[in-house]
């Protein structure tokens, strides 16, 4: 008995060291699958606005390094239109071998929800890979408005609806998005000023022209420490360090005002867990790198990484709320 015990015992640790090799064997003709396909083809970065954006300069800022890292050529192409559709849609239909990836941001829950006919699912075309950056917001008001304060804002907008006109670069971008959340949660009305982008609109809220609105909180800080905007509230959970007298939504009562912009890298969804925790394992380094952080602060960004789980939880989260304000204003694309 003791003699069969103990070669029972011998079989199946021999049967879990089989399993365990083929297991890495596995693994490893997958990741040479990985290499060959991205060595066929390089890694080619898909940022879906033009040049200049925030998504362009996240994904130049990382690319180099990630190239060095991964020991193929790293390439960013811009492929812009409709609001990311367009460039989100590519990478959804590409192959999943490691060699096609998205710069994404929350606005790709957005675009395909205030588009019809959007021939992919932002949640379940795309495998979530890291995090890459945020991006804080600022509600602002112009001083001649008076309005100093949130609670002035609600005020205001209570007692005469529609006295009080908000901008924004265009119909569905954060700003937008930001402040018709902020309407609903203080039950509010304000009227919306769309404009082709964020020159015009920056310059006309200086003005005057325009009351209220949300700015990037790197861009308006400056005119707040200048006299030129008053700082109403900062869209993030926490308070931001350039701006650290600035409340929180959450701080004045408003616990479901967060806003800020997220930026993060996806792979078509049906790419392996093995490619996907390869190239997290490679951003995540790339996003400690002092210059790399440098470079993300000079354009008004954090860098900030994270798990492909913590990502997903994300997403999972925004895709359904951003839906629901969509449907309750009645927003649609221009």
């Amino acid at each position: 008995m003791f003699k069969l015990n103990t070669t029972i015992s011998q079989w199946a640790q021999s049967a879990q060291n089989a399993l365990r090799a083929l297991a890495l064997c596995s693994a490893a003709l997958l990741l040479a699958s990985f290499a060959q396909a991205q060595t066929n083809n390089s890694i080619k970065i898909i940022v879906p606005f033009t040049p200049g954006t925030g998504m362009d300069t996240i994904a130049r800022a990382i690319s180099p390094h990630l190239s060095e890292r991964m020991g193929v050529p790293v390439v960013v192409q811009n492929s812009p239109g409709a609001s990311g559709n367009i460039g989100a849609d590519m990478v959804a239909k590409s192959n999943p071998d490691g060699s096609t990836i998205l710069m994404g941001a929350n606005t790709m829950l957005i675009a395909a929800q205030l588009y019809k006919n959007v021939p992919f699912n932002p949640v379940k075309d795309f495998a979530p890979v890291s995090m890459t950056a945020w991006g804080t917001l600022m509600l602002v008001a112009n001083p001649k408005t008076g309005i100093k304060t949130v609670q002035d804002l609600v005020r205001v907008s209570t007692a005469k609806p529609d006295s009080i006109n908000f901008g924004s670069p265009g119909v569905g971008t954060p700003h937008h998005m930001a402040m018709e959340l902020l309407k609903l949660e203080t039950h509010t009305n304000l009227l919306h000023v769309p404009y082709k982008g964020t020159a015009g609109y920056t310059q006309d809220l200086l003005a005057g022209e325009i009351n209220v609105g949300f700015l990037p909180v790197h861009v308006a800080q400056s005119f707040v420490a200048s006299g030129k905007l008053n700082a109403l509230a900062v869209g993030s959970l926490k308070r931001h360090p350039i701006a650290p007298n600035v409340p929180t939504f959450a701080e004045l009562g408003y616990k479901d005002i967060d806003v800020d912009l997220w930026y993060a890298f996806f792979y078509p969804s049906k790419t392996p867990t093995a490619m996907v925790d390869r190239l997290n394992k490679e951003v995540v380094a790339v996003l400690k790198m002092p210059e790399v952080k440098e470079l993300l602060t000079k354009a008004g960004l954090d860098a900030a990484s994270s798990t492909p789980q913590e990502l997903a939880s994300i997403v999972e989260k925004d895709y359904p709320r951003w839906g629901r304000v969509i449907r309750l204003k009645g927003i649609e694309a221009d």
